[in-house]
């Protein structure tokens, strides 16, 4: 099977441009822009910057098939965490030596399935997986989930979901060893939306402590997994370069390329967060009065938190909306509500805009990472439609490798129609 699902790319010169001629359409429905271009220039910059690491995609983050597509193409690994993921990566005729079934707590079925597939890298951080693993799937290879320092920072926490504690950690690797398992590398993720640039060093760290003790054990580990929690988008609290800066010579000096140890992570959200823009319309508003007496204009939208604006409640997001047109005037103590009938579904609870009238568009940046992947029709509302670009720059040099740095596509990447 060949990636061809991208057929609907629009190649342009200014992303800008694309979002301004849509708002002139005259369909007032919601609509994403995903500029598949930014994705390329982040694994671009990933492979300068992090050369000995491979990253495999966190595809929870956003499943949309042609963005799947695009990294396929572009010969990156994928993090699944589910069998419906790995069905989704699978059917992109990926080789499954090129997934981690990144999910230490696993249905059976699931093992089975992936078993089946011939994915046999996944990721363990109890003693009942184990025996799951020892039943359904004894060939494959482990990778021991440990708990990563617990002061880091983080817009979502997982280690009080995830994550063996160093404590545990012998009793895990004796076990595995009892019931004949291949235990190959150690795997940490420090939160989703890291706030910590130095998080990542100590949590490598760690993971060194866990394989010097493996080795006492007499195991021999080729694998360290560090996860994700990479920021997406400027504005961030922390930058990639800021992470990359203190993890890089920490790897150099714990696991240097003369080991041999190969090192992967699972990035989410710095692969596609800034890469797609949401633009909404006000389909009404009204007047009422603050604290304070002053005016207070509602503004109501055609999407909200139970569609691609989860990510407030799931995500833990801060949302700001832009405005294409031009306003003059003072600006008003103002609120932003999506469209269903739940007072929950608010957006910007106080904000201060210009007035707005009915028809006008909200732009929101950085709304690719867990927003469409989890959004619902609750209320009957419509999921926003979803345009793909890339930059007319980029499409030239994908469409000559050689031009391309550190980039390597393996299928044809894009069928732009005519």
């Amino acid at each position: 099977m060949k990636c061809n699902y991208m057929t609907d790319v629009q190649i342009v010169d200014d992303v800008e441009e694309v979002i301004a001629e849509k708002m002139k359409n005259d369909s007032e429905d919601a609509f994403f822009v995903a500029d598949l271009s930014d994705v390329v220039r982040k694994l671009d910059k990933w492979k300068r910057l992090l050369p000995r690491v491979d990253p495999h995609y966190a595809v929870k983050c956003n499943d949309d098939i042609s963005i799947l597509s695009m990294m396929v193409s572009l010969g990156m690994g994928f993090d699944c965490a589910s069998k419906a993921e790995i069905e989704r990566i699978i059917g992109l005729n990926v080789d499954p030596s090129r997934i981690i079934y990144a999910n230490p707590c696993k249905q059976n079925s699931h093992i089975r399935m992936a078993a089946k597939n011939g994915v046999s890298l996944t990721t363990f951080d109890n003693e009942e997986e184990l025996y799951k693993i020892a039943k359904v799937h004894p060939e494959c290879q482990l990778v021991l989930r440990i708990l990563p320092p617990d002061d880091i920072k983080a817009q979502c926490q997982l280690g009080m979901k995830y994550g063996a504690h160093p404590k545990n950690w012998e009793q895990l690797l004796l076990k595995a060893k009892e019931l004949k398992l291949n235990v190959v590398g150690v795997s940490f993720h420090v939160g989703s939306g890291c706030y910590e640039a130095k998080a990542f060093s100590a949590a490598v760290r760690m993971a060194h402590d866990a394989f010097c003790l493996a080795k006492t054990l007499g195991f021999e580990f080729n694998l360290l997994d560090i996860g994700g929690g990479f920021p997406g988008h400027v504005g961030a609290p922390i930058t990639f370069e800021e992470i990359v800066s203190d993890l890089k010579p920490t790897l150099d000096e714990l696991f240097p390329e003369e080991s041999g140890i190969r090192i992967i992570a699972e990035p989410g959200r710095y692969f596609v967060a800034s890469a797609l823009t949401l633009v909404v319309n006000v389909i009404a508003k009204r007047e009422t009065e603050n604290e304070q007496g002053e005016k207070s204009i509602m503004y109501y939208v055609n999407d909200g938190v139970y569609g691609s604006f989860n990510c407030l409640l799931y995500d833990h997001a801060v949302v700001t909306p832009e405005f294409k047109q031009d306003y003059t005037g003072i600006k008003h103590d103002s609120s932003v509500w999506g469209p269903t009938c739940d007072g929950l579904d608010c957006l910007n609870e106080r904000i201060r805009l210009p007035e707005l009238f009915v028809g006008d568009w909200l732009v929101y940046k950085n709304m690719g990472a867990y927003t469409m992947c989890a959004a619902s029709n609750f209320n009957g509302m419509p999921k926003p439609n979803l345009f793909y670009v890339v930059l007319n720059g980029i499409y030239k040099k994908l469409k000559n490798p050689t031009l391309v740095d550190n980039l390597s596509p393996r299928t044809p990447l894009i069928a732009v129609k005519a």
